[in-house]
Order: C-alpha cells, then structure tokens, then sequence
C-alpha cells in the first residue's frame, strides 16, 4: 500500500465521548418526566436534534439547543427558567467533561506518526474538539487537524485534495460505519471501523461492509499491524 495519509476520527476513536452524551441526555429525561414518558422524550429529542443538524451542525452546542428547544415544545411553553437554566448547565457540565483516552492510543499514534502524516478528521464544533484534543496532550502527533461540517463522500474529496494526496493513498480510522467507511470506500480510500460499544443512534446503519479496502479491528492498539509499524 502507498498510504501517506492516516487519518482517525476524535469522538469514540481516541477517546471517550457518546457515554457522556448519554449521561446528558437520562438527566434531560428525569426534568421532564412530568410531561412524557422517557422513551417519548428521547425520542421527541432525537427527531428535533436531527432536524436541526442542518443550522446547527454537529456538537455539543447545537445538542444543547436541541435541548431546550424539545424542552419547550414538549411542556408547550410552560416550562419554568429554571428548568432552562438546568438544561443549559447540563450543557456546560458536557463541554467540560475530562477527557479519557482509549486504551491504547497514544502508543498507536507514537509508532506511526514518523513514517506518515497523521490526521484528525472529526465532526462537531470547531471550538470544542480543538479543545479537547488540546487537553488530550495527542496533538503532537498531528499533522492536520480537519474539523468537518460533515462526513460525506464531497467532504472527504475536498479533504484530499487539501492534503494533496489520492484517495487511494487515504486511510481512514474511526467508530462510525456511516461516516468513516462507507464515504470513503466510495471516493476510492481505505478504512477500518473500530467499533465502541455504544454508537449514536444517528451513526448506525443496518448492513454489513464487505470491501477489498476495508476491515474491522477490535482495538486501536492493533492498527499499526496494518503498517507493520
């Protein structure tokens, strides 16, 4: 393989990240349990986080949003500011959550990061994933830092014409069938799914990948096999 580029997603692939989402989201559900059922408010939330991904985008401020916005629509108007206040610290408490890397991925990215260039490649707010990875202390070993809009076929076209590589020189890591595979498989890259043990319901898809340029590992720390790093 002439892989130049190896890039791995942040949210599940380097560290810890939908369990807290989750943490956040059974607080929401006990301050609105007066007006539905836990399963109704989850999934009331998830429709209007959906719907609002295209002026919000991915991350954590929008999910906040998101939140107060399902939290006025279900109570229709009569939920009390402070409710709202609880829900925005909630949000606050999410934006500073410690981070906790995943078994594993700091040596992966020491044994690789001399002979290739290294990429973040992630969703969500700019902001808040340059701080995270800030305090994961990974950012030495980066050479890029790509925080997408989106995880589409055109956003991983565009992110290899920036870093000025073919897409058969793209390898791609990362949690998410749906946005680390299947777009990239499609430009012409590779990938490998490391799956995490809870996915966003949102990420999920209900087939199985078979591809030549595609395989699924149990753990980060077994990437550079594929390099023999």
């Amino acid at each position: 393989m002439a892989i130049k580029v190896i890039a791995f997603d942040a949210d599940d692939t380097l560290w810890v990240n939908e369990p807290y989402f989750e943490q956040t989201e059974k607080q929401f559900l006990i301050l609105m349990q007066d007006y539905l059922s836990h399963q109704g408010l989850s999934q009331e939330l998830f429709r209007i986080e959906i719907e609002n991904l295209r002026l919000y985008g991915y991350g954590i401020k929008g999910y906040i949003l998101s939140m107060i916005e399902a939290a006025i629509k279900i109570s229709e108007g009569t939920l009390n500011i402070a409710a709202i206040e609880k829900i925005l610290d909630l949000g606050k408490e999410l934006l500073q959550k410690p981070i906790e890397l995943l078994d594993g991925t700091e040596q992966t990215l020491q044994r690789l990061h001399s002979n290739y260039k290294l990429v973040v490649a992630t969703k969500g707010d700019l902001l808040d994933q340059r701080r995270k990875l800030h305090n994961s202390g990974l950012g030495k070993y980066f050479h890029h830092i790509e925080v997408m809009s989106d995880k589409q076929e055109a956003d991983y076209s565009d992110l290899v014409k920036r870093l000025d590589i073919l897409p058969e020189e793209f390898y791609m890591i990362g949690n998410s069938l749906k946005s680390d595979v299947l777009p990239v498989l499609a430009i012409g890259g590779h990938s490998v799914h490391i799956p995490f043990h809870t996915t966003w319901l949102h990420e999920r898809i209900d087939h199985e990948v078979h591809h030549e340029r595609f395989r699924t590992l149990d753990s980060i720390s077994q990437v550079p096999e594929i390099f023999n790093a």
